[in-house]
């Protein structure tokens, strides 16, 4: 079903403002649970997308991607960022042991809101097609998208991405320290990637592999 630009804002906006902000929520919660309140103390564990939202992360940027893709042909793969949730990883009962749980949070978020509008979309296709389930199944079917190519991207083993982050909770101390002085250089190297069409070589393949295993469990037919 092609669908305009008004069409395709209004079925990616939930998907991507929850994708993102329950991501940043769910380290704030997590890093609660291993001792460091920083996030609650700062009201940032909350299901409200207004306390996370980031301009361009979260508005510009997707809403640019989208407007490309509708324009210029394609799909550019949707994505962007929140607000990062505050972490003093030194406040942590176990900062190196307990920064990997508090890293695998929010991919871990997006992997469980992907499977719910997996079970959205199974929903939308059994019942008869109307005017509520066709617009049902076209928003399940990019949130399961969104949240995937998000939960590949962060746990890409690049700081300050949150695959950088476990990657140095279960380095070896000798190596875990070299590797966190990297972090002011993570962002150059994810721009090099983005430019060089390199990022998208790396995240496709596994994308599509993803959102095909959830496919296969709940034969959506995707």
């Amino acid at each position: 079903m092609e669908l305009n630009l008004v069409q395709k804002i209004a079925i990616y906006a939930l998907p991507v403002i929850f994708a993102i902000t329950l991501h940043e929520a769910a380290h704030g919660y997590v890093a609660r649970h291993f001792g460091d309140s920083t996030a609650h103390r700062l009201g940032r564990i909350s299901l409200n997308p207004i306390r996370h939202i980031d301009l361009i992360g979260t508005i510009v940027l997707p809403l640019v991607i989208l407007v490309t893709s509708s324009f210029f042909g394609g799909a550019g793969m949707l994505f962007g960022w929140a607000k990062p949730v505050p972490v003093n990883f030194s406040a942590l009962r176990d900062p190196k042991r307990d920064m990997l749980w508090v890293a695998a949070a929010g991919p871990a978020a997006n992997l469980g809101m992907a499977i719910g509008w997996a079970v959205v979309f199974k929903v939308a296709l059994s019942a008869p097609q109307n005017m509520f389930t066709i617009p049902a199944s076209l928003m399940a079917d990019a949130g399961i998208a969104v949240n995937v190519v998000l939960m590949v991207l962060n746990l890409l083993p690049i700081l300050p991405l949150d695959g950088g982050r476990i990657a140095v909770s279960l380095l070896p101390e000798r190596l875990a320290l070299p590797f966190a002085r990297l972090e002011p250089f993570g962002l150059p190297i994810l721009l090099v990637l983005l430019f060089t069409n390199t990022l998208g070589s790396i995240l496709i393949p596994v994308v599509q592999v993803s959102i095909g295993v959830i496919d296969t469990v709940f034969q959506l037919g995707l």
